[in-house]
């Protein structure tokens, strides 16, 4: 985990991306959107991670407020037992959108889904292969972190700024002191990487309290014909 970040970092960096710049992700839950997360956070650029439930309409809102220098996707997402093809969704929107990211870093997945090639295409995984490992860049207490937005249901959606130092203290007290989780325990916060509670409890927290974190695809429902499994 720690070299894909690194080179992930190095990919960013070497398409200009540098500290105080945003970066949109908008992926399914699978773990190259938290590396993605933490390569931004390497490197000190903001990440703003789009739930990959919402249309095109309103990731443009959110690329118009943050003013992403990149974004990154991938091709595709299962939500149960649904393709969901996420690249032409980051496409429309970005034609929407009155700003304009330079780049767009596509993470190829094989399921099936169009993945048409703009010119503003870059392949994840060529990106990471080339690209050589970055070191952490020193940030302030009172630097941001990320960018996270309001769902937009009671108008225009909110950017919430998150500072990095008192947000990595409060994790690692509430891992220890409100869960109850000891280094080298595995933690499983059933949410999205899209919501806050999944920066922090599916990410960040577990993470920085050196414990193994769980990312789950779908929706952990119970089948009809298997009550004791999850889907």
């Amino acid at each position: 985990m720690q070299s894909e970040v690194a080179r992930l970092a190095g990919g960013l960096r070497d398409l200009g991306v540098k500290k105080g710049d945003t970066v949109i992700i908008y992926m399914p839950m699978m773990p190259r959107a938290t590396f993605s997360m933490l390569a931004c956070a390497r490197i000190g650029a903001i990440h703003s991670v789009v739930f990959g439930g919402f249309a095109p309409h309103e990731l443009a809102i959110r690329i118009d407020d943050c003013k992403p220098k990149v974004i990154i996707t991938a091709t595709s997402g299962m939500e149960v037992d649904r393709l969901i093809a996420y690249k032409p969704l980051v496409d429309e929107a970005v034609q929407l959108a009155t700003h304009k990211p330079d780049k767009v870093i596509v993470y190829q997945r094989n399921l099936g889904a169009n993945n048409p090639k703009t010119e503003r295409y870059i392949s994840y995984k060529k990106l990471v292969k080339k690209s050589e490992p970055v070191g952490c860049v020193e940030m302030n207490s009172s630097d941001p972190l990320y960018i996270l937005y309001t769902s937009g249901t009671t108008g225009k959606p909110k950017g919430i700024l998150r500072d990095t130092g008192g947000y990595a203290v409060a994790l690692k007290y509430s891992m220890k002191n409100v869960y109850g989780v000891d280094e080298g325990d595995t933690f499983w916060a059933a949410s999205d990487v899209g919501w806050v509670v999944g920066h922090s409890y599916i990410v960040y927290g577990p993470l920085i309290n050196r414990n193994t974190t769980i990312v789950f695809e779908g929706k952990p429902i119970k089948t009809p014909d298997a009550s004791t499994n999850f889907k």
